[in-house]
């Protein structure tokens, strides 16, 4: 008799059954009985297997391909957000482990993979994912030496990131003590881990997004293997270094050791305390050489002065002596002043006898004639101003006498010689009114021929003061 196979409604689950009797079930009730019994049997696995049909990312968001190993297949499926949160790049061939949950599809009757997490298998897949990313940001330019900052020779305040609390920030203040102490500004940083990359890149923006920047950075972080130092392969670290506009110098993990960063710093120190040692020079040293060639320069100017002295001394000796060159002068200055007393009485001479010829001739008659003229051009000159000025005279008199009489006719005394009187109160202000005189009110009357003061003492009369 041939088995049946039951379905047990209580716990899902396929059991064996027997007879010809067995209930029927739809297709779907079997798919997702089996799906219940992978989800439950399997849970979260993970999974290692080489990528296989990666395409990237579907146009929903979501990524679909295969992960093999040398006897089997398994589709594996990335939802699309998971898939964003992914911190390794998925690329064909690449070995990995992937952590997910062992599921099946019914409408293909296939059992499948929803992937959570990937991580590279070993240190091979990370060295060839390493290479991938190495090529590409070496086709950008990113490790181009053109671009390349130089560092400062004596910088005044040097950026460390690395850890607090490690042994790397020892070293390097030790150092920098030792060669030539200089101000230091730590970033605290995590160097190993999921959030080392984030906070690195972060670090190194920060310093560039300073006030009062640090002269130059250092990114170190002590030896270990390639998975510890992995933080610093990240491309988002690459790219914050090659953003960096203050030089920055890599010293992450011992000397045999190579990360991204180190193709885009702008020096690469082999260990945190050789950055050190390559950030500052030795005070000593330069204290030492300035010492020296100080020296060397109080020397050369020695040497110079005593060069140009022998050589003025030189130059001195075939020179003539001073009464040497000013005998010859001499000679011909006193010679030329015992010939001027009688140059100068000869002149004289010549001159007095040039006047003696020439006075006969002098005469006083064309020089009166000209002061004559120019007599008579004044006389003439002066009558005319003089009757200008008398026209000018009799005009303002006449607007004058004008002005005065139309002042006269305007005045209020002219007023008063008709017989009447202007009264004022004791501010001198004129009353027009009888209503405006106040009792007991000290007044003033004035007539065309003097004051009077008077006192108002009622309402109707006034009173003389």
């Amino acid at each position: 008799m041939s088995t049946i196979w039951d379905h047990d409604p209580e716990t899902g689950e396929i059991i064996e059954g027997a007879g010809s009797n067995a209930g029927e079930y739809s297709v779907t009730e079997i798919a997702h009985a089996l799906k219940r019994t992978l989800e439950d049997t399997f849970g979260h696995v993970r999974v290692r297997g080489e990528i296989s049909g990666f395409r990237g990312p579907h146009s929903s968001g979501h990524c679909y391909f295969s992960i093999k190993d040398e006897g089997a297949k398994l589709d594996a499926v990335v939802w699309r957000g998971s898939f964003s949160r992914l911190r390794s790049k998925l690329q064909e061939g690449l070995e990995v482990i992937a952590t997910g949950k062992i599921t099946s599809y019914p409408q293909k009757s296939g059992y499948q993979i929803v992937i959570e997490n990937v991580e590279p298998a070993g240190v091979g897949a990370l060295m060839a994912l390493l290479e991938e990313r190495k090529r590409k940001l070496q086709a950008e330019g990113l490790f181009d030496e053109a671009r390349k900052k130089p560092i400062p020779y004596l910088p005044r305040v040097i950026g460390v990131v690395t850890s607090p609390t490690g042994a790397v920030i020892r070293d390097i203040l030790h150092r920098l003590n030792d060669r030539f102490p200089r101000h230091v500004l730590v970033w605290p940083v995590r160097v190993q881990g999921d959030s080392c990359a984030a906070e690195v890149a972060a670090a190194i923006a920060g310093f560039n997004a300073m006030a009062v920047k640090p002269d130059v950075i250092i990114v170190a972080r002590g030896g270990g293997s390639l998975e510890d130092l992995w933080g610093f392969n990240e491309e988002i670290v690459a790219r914050a270094v090659a953003a960096s506009a203050i030089p920055l110098i890599s010293a992450v993990g011992h000397e045999t050791d190579t990360t991204l960063i180190d193709y885009v710093s702008d020096l690469r120190a082999p260990t945190p305390t050789a950055a050190a040692e390559k950030a500052v020079p030795v005070r000593a040293d330069l204290l030492a050489e300035l010492a020296n060639k100080g020296a060397r320069l109080q020397g050369g100017l020695r040497r110079g002065m005593e060069e140009r002295r022998t050589r003025v001394k030189s130059a001195a000796r075939a020179l003539p002596r001073p009464d040497e060159l000013l005998g010859l002068a001499r000679q011909r200055f006193d010679s030329a002043s015992g010939r001027l007393v009688q140059a100068l009485k000869a002149n004289t001479r010549e001159h007095g006898a040039r006047l003696n010829r020439v006075a006969p001739r002098l005469s006083l008659a064309p020089l009166k004639a000209v002061i004559a003229n120019e007599r008579r051009a004044l006389d003439v000159s002066g009558k005319r101003s003089l009757r200008g000025l008398t026209r000018v005279l009799e005009f303002r008199r006449q607007r004058f006498d004008a002005t005065a009489k139309l002042l006269d006719a305007l005045s209020y005394r002219s007023v008063l010689q008709r017989g009447f009187a202007l009264v004022r109160n004791e501010k001198g202000q004129p009353i027009h009114t009888a209503s405006a005189v106040k009792p007991w009110q000290a007044l003033t009357i004035e007539f065309a021929d003097g004051e009077v003061k008077v006192r108002e003492d009622s309402p109707k009369q006034g009173k003389l003061l």
